[in-house]
């Protein structure tokens, strides 16, 4: 019986995809598990030249980039295991935090949605959880509160990331870059939401797990290294254009009437205010991306993406 699927999303990373699998295997010895591969429309190289140095690996290459919602639901449609582990590419292992992991999820009886503690490369603490959004912390993100206040519930949404948390804590949402759904769970909630292409999609997931009466369960106990924007860092206007559009249609699927529209409000003043901002910030200092920022923010102030959820209204 595997204990663990552990399905790992891939688009052109390969060295990440490579490093991700070495160190999995060579921590995880203390569960059954499989490892599938699902590569998201590549557009150079062959993963399998890749996957051909390790042994087991299950492959299922798509035709094209439908989104990384879409390419997690392939790989868990596939999987057979007792717990399905969506699995970023960029992950590096230190430890074994898929048994861990697991013989937590086993001592509360498979019943939440759990993620683990997450490392930058140097080994500093990474956010690992957020809140919900709500109308006082985006006010709190979009004009930056939550750096004067990062303890502060009401105006940061990242106020649970405390660096001495030892112990096991409800949280809204973990971080999708670790992110174990017992099949338990996925019964009562179904698949990823596809109408998602890139972001927010396990915030999404726990959003409607927990208005099922579910938990999501952040587990410090074990940690990993988490490079973070590798597959985006080369491509500014991908990220920012698939966050903005994210975030927008959370809002469109969750919130209604009043607080959709200030919500909505609340979100374009901060990208305004983030244009000039960044373009006096990279002139001053000469920093050719801060630039770069500032004129992706001003594209995306064009940017409203289609309603896909008139039907949560």
């Amino acid at each position: 019986m595997i204990d663990v699927s552990v399905v790992i999303v891939n688009y052109n990373g390969y060295q990440l995809l490579e490093d991700c699998i070495s160190t999995l295997q060579k921590y995880t010895t203390g569960v059954n598990y499989e490892v599938i591969v699902v590569d998201n429309g590549s557009s150079f190289e062959d993963v399998k030249s890749v996957i051909s140095k390790f042994s087991g690996i299950k492959v299922i290459e798509q035709k094209e980039n439908k989104g990384f919602s879409f390419a997690n639901n392939v790989g868990i449609k596939a999987a057979v295991g007792k717990n399905f582990l969506l699995l970023n590419n960029d992950i590096v292992f230190i430890e074994d935090s898929i048994s861990k992991v697991f013989e937590f999820s086993k001592s509360i009886g498979d019943t939440a949605i759990i993620g683990c503690k997450l490392l930058n490369k140097d080994l500093s603490h990474q956010i690992s959880v957020v809140d919900f959004d709500t109308v006082s912390n985006l006010f709190g993100e979009n004009f930056f509160l939550y750096l004067l206040f990062p303890k502060s519930k009401i105006f940061s949404k990242f106020h649970l990331n405390d660096y001495s948390a030892d112990a096991p804590l409800e949280v809204d949402a973990v971080k999708g870059a670790f992110f174990l759904i017992p099949r338990k769970v996925y019964e009562k909630v179904g698949l990823l939401d596809e109408r998602f292409f890139f972001y927010y999609e396990e915030t999404e997931y726990c959003y409607r797990y927990k208005k099922l009466g579910g938990k999501v369960i952040y587990y410090p106990n074990s940690k990993i290294v988490h490079l973070g924007g590798s597959s985006t860092e080369s491509n500014f206007w991908f990220k920012f254009k698939n966050q903005h559009t994210a975030k927008v249609q959370y809002f469109q699927k969750h919130f209604s009437g009043l607080k959709f529209i200030t919500a909505l409000i609340i979100h374009y003043l901060g990208l305004l205010l983030r244009v000039p901002l960044y373009f006096i910030l990279g002139t001053a200092k000469m920093n050719r991306k801060l630039i770069t920022k500032s004129w992706c923010y001003f594209k995306t102030l064009f940017l409203y993406p289609s309603n896909l959820f008139k039907e949560s209204f």
